[in-house]
């Protein structure tokens, strides 16, 4: 079940949200938030609803072991049981056919390949038990006693399958006491439906421009480049579209999420990008695995390296994978190392250029998985024996103007800006404004999903 929906919008999410409301006990509500999380991901994963179970079940057990032998002996078993558990279940899981095929190719073996499907989110609710223990073992989060609140924060549905990751620290305290205000309801809702149209009006309509462009077997110049940005653009909708669906979920629930993008199109550099995009994956590697390696004190060129592999493998077991995450090491070292005051010299749009050119460039290493069928797109952008342009490019680009307009700005603060003011200048406008977006975006979103065929979640897939 997704988010953009009917069934979800229409079923879903009103039966929860009466359900959840009825009483305001605690413990009733978390018993209601863990029955429908765990509803919401059997829908879509029926068996492997009990590996989730058991990994909350792990670290929970961890977590009291932890507690008990704090600065001991049995706080760091524990801390490494939650570790081995936890990465040991990812690697079978998602990695383990990525291994057998490699292996099979250099050594000439014929190991069968697991036939494992790859559970939904697990890499999401993975990080977020080990945040439980990690912070636990450094004395930095209290231990949870109760396993029913501790169930409802890994089983939580609106961050369950695609994030952001939410730290149990950041949420320990609303897990035993909380509260929704109208306004924090009102604020929900507006979210909800910001992301929502994101999703359905924005990066729904990129992604299949970018399917029918990429795709084909006859690429230009021109639609090379035009493909690969409407996939640029249809991945930051889709995510970031997701995000504020899940943000404005959990304010509805009486939870504050941590924000997962801002505006990461309008960065100057690519440090500043990966500050800006998906932010609560960045900053777990920086807080779980590039400090504790010494970050920038000890080594910090192979630091950095170690990171940006680990977070091109999370995001999937293929090559072209870890190619994006050592693209990305590269680069960063570079501005770290060579250019990065050069940079301040530059005129912004010039600098913006520069940072949007290679994160195109670093989308398309994500959207091929087959490396030919990569190295045919790069031949092609750059003009390696292939026309600059045909009929069929620059028809798609006129069918496509709008929406790559349309995208452009949306990327940007500006419409946010604009409106704030707005509302700043008149508190009628800012009275009528709100509810009457929300009924516009919902009723918007309703009828366009009504008529779609189209409407993954990129991240789902990780």
């Amino acid at each position: 079940m997704v988010f953009s929906s009917l069934m979800f919008m229409c079923i879903f999410l009103p039966a929860m949200l009466i359900a959840y409301n009825i009483s305001k006990s605690i413990t009733y509500k978390n018993i209601i938030l863990v029955i429908v999380s765990l509803f919401f991901y059997a829908w879509g994963e029926p068996v492997w609803v009990v590996l989730l179970i058991f990994s909350a079940l792990v670290d929970y057990v961890n977590g009291r072991i932890i507690d008990k032998y704090y600065a001991r002996t049995g706080a760091a078993i524990a801390l490494v049981s939650s570790l081995v558990i936890n990465l040991g279940l990812l690697v079978v899981f998602k990695y383990s056919g990525f291994f057998t095929d490699n292996i099979n190719l250099i050594f000439h073996t014929d190991i069968p390949k697991p036939g494992l499907e790859l559970p939904i989110g697990i890499s999401f609710y993975t990080f977020q038990t080990l945040s439980y223990t990690i912070d636990m073992y450094r004395g930095k989060t209290r231990v949870q006693k109760s396993f029913l609140s501790f169930l409802a924060y890994v089983s939580m549905f609106p961050q369950l399958v695609a994030g952001p990751i939410v730290r149990y620290s950041s949420v320990a305290a609303e897990l035993t006491d909380r509260r929704v205000t109208s306004e924090d309801f009102a604020y929900g809702v507006r979210r909800f439906t910001a992301g929502l149209c994101k999703k359905v009006m924005l990066a729904n309509s990129a992604g299949s421009a970018a399917s029918m462009i990429l795709d084909s077997t006859r690429l230009t110049v021109m639609s090379s480049w035009l493909g690969i940005i409407m996939y640029t653009f249809q991945i930051y909708f889709d995510f970031s579209g997701y995000s504020d669906m899940a943000i404005g979920l959990g304010r509805m629930l009486g939870f504050h999420f941590p924000e997962n993008f801002e505006y990461p199109y309008i960065s100057r550099n690519i440090t500043g990008f990966w500050r800006r995009w998906h932010i609560s994956l960045s900053s777990f590697f920086r807080d779980y695995v590039y400090i504790p390696l010494g970050g920038n004190r000890y080594r910090p060129i192979r630091n950095i390296l170690i990171v940006w592999l680990l977070t091109g493998f999370w995001h999937g077991a293929s090559w072209n994978f870890v190619l994006w995450g050592l693209f990305y090491a590269l680069l960063l070292l570079a501005e770290k190392n060579l250019f990065r005051k050069k940079l301040l010299k530059i005129p912004a749009p010039l600098c913006y250029i520069y940072t949007m050119f290679f994160v195109i460039l670093g989308w398309a290493l994500f959207y091929y998985t087959d490396l030919g069928a990569l190295w045919t797109f790069a031949k092609s952008a750059f003009g390696v024996n292939t026309a600059l342009y045909d009929l069929t490019a620059v028809s798609a680009f006129c069918t496509n103007a709008w929406l790559f307009a349309a995208c452009a700005i949306a990327s940007t603060p500006v419409p946010s800006v604009i409106y704030n003011h707005l509302c700043k200048k008149s508190n009628v406008f800012a009275a009528i404004s709100q509810p009457l977006l929300v009924m516009l975006g919902l009723g918007a979103c309703f009828v366009l999903l009504v008529g779609q065929t189209y409407n993954p979640f990129l991240y789902f897939r990780f």
